[in-house]
């Protein structure tokens, strides 16, 4: 019986896959700072779909859904609290009825609190306007 061999050289590979580099993940996009606010500041309007707005901006709603984490624990900075529209968000909470201290004027004294993250400021009594005015540039900044 008569063996053939086949000479290595002449093997070819008929392999047409193209080569993909194994740790080779893809482009990960980097938005701006200024577009995960504007997202969280959109999911955060009553009746808004996370899903939807997601949608429409082309990132997956998993990923709204972490940026809103950021925001919530204030590590998407300050400016994400100004909705489009340049108000902040105000939230009426019940508190503990103040006794009935009035002033020289006979104005009730109230408190302000204001929260951005994890800073809280709390002015109680009726603060003075240029006073008030200041420490609301300086949170806002």
């Amino acid at each position: 019986m008569a063996q053939y061999l086949c000479p290595q050289i002449l093997i070819m590979d008929t392999n047409f896959q193209p080569v993909i580099s194994k740790n080779a993940r893809g482009h990960y996009r980097q938005h701006p700072l200024e577009f995960k606010r504007a997202l969280v500041a959109l999911s955060l309007e009553p009746g808004a779909s996370v899903a939807r707005i997601a949608r429409e901006h082309g990132v997956n709603a998993n990923q709204v859904f972490s940026w809103r984490r950021l925001y919530q624990q204030g590590r998407l900075g300050v400016p994400a609290l100004m909705r489009a529209d340049g108000l902040l968000p105000v939230v009426l909470a019940p508190s503990a009825p103040a006794p009935n201290n009035t002033d020289a004027d006979g104005d009730a004294g109230g408190t302000i609190v204001l929260e951005l993250g994890e800073v809280r400021v709390r002015i109680e009594g009726q603060p003075n306007a240029a006073t008030l005015a200041q420490v609301l540039d300086r949170v806002l900044r």
